[in-house]
């Protein structure tokens, strides 16, 4: 079944174009890797995908619904909702802790302190961080701040993770760690996966690889 459709995405960014007659089918429940030289387009189709960015033409569906259509309240909250996201350098707030990260996504949402605490306080086992719960991000390392990413992107139960670059700011064994960690995790939860790399070790992960180039999807492979 397919949850993710894009029919010929175009968008350019002033003169430069960056996607150019884009088109991509997302089956529910697969891992699906975006590969390309930089400058390519593979994450301006991200961004598009999961509407953070309009694309200038072309269509964009999530479970039916038109996404490139929405307004922003409707895409900002399809965003809070439906997916989420992990990014080359977390993007977690600096400030909070831990498990205030983690429970960032519920608070948004109107979820009780108290529940979502406790929603958020369940990740830490699963991701291999138990007693960083207090820990603010400048006291963990890079691979456990990432999962701690990866928490605060799962929480909620979204229907499809984008992640962009996910594992860029890290060495190769905690690249490797945190990837095995992201996609037993996302197995189990049954979601949705749009990765965006340059690493063919991070892309290897996958259950499809599909290549940008030039603003357009020019070939794909089931691994």
């Amino acid at each position: 079944m397919i949850v993710l459709k894009a029919a010929d995405l175009t968008k350019s960014y002033g003169s430069t174009p960056a996607l150019q007659g884009a088109s991509l089918e997302v089956e529910r429940g697969e891992i699906l890797a975006l590969m390309g030289p930089s400058g390519s387009g593979k994450s301006t189709m991200l961004h598009c995908l999961a509407g953070i960015f309009k694309p200038d033409s072309g269509e964009v569906w999530f479970e039916g619904r038109r996404v490139d259509t929405m307004g922003d309240r409707e895409r900002t909250a399809l965003r809070r909702t439906a997916f989420g996201f992990v990014f080359q350098f977390g993007q977690l707030v600096p400030e909070l802790t831990a498990a205030d990260n983690i429970a960032l996504p519920l608070l948004l949402d109107g979820v009780r302190r108290r529940t979502a605490y406790a929603k958020a306080g369940d990740w830490f086992a699963r991701l291999g961080l138990e007693g960083l719960e207090g820990r603010r991000m400048g006291e963990l390392s890079g691979g456990q701040a990432q999962r701690v990413a990866v928490g605060r992107a799962l929480v909620t139960g979204p229907a499809v993770l984008f992640a962009d670059e996910p594992t860029g700011a890290l060495d190769s064994l905690t690249s490797e760690n945190v990837m095995d960690l992201l996609v037993d995790t996302v197995r189990a939860e049954g979601s949705t996966v749009v990765l965006v790399t340059h690493d063919a070790r991070v892309a290897a992960h996958a259950d499809r690889r599909v290549t940008v180039r030039d603003g357009k999807v020019v070939s794909g492979v089931r691994v």
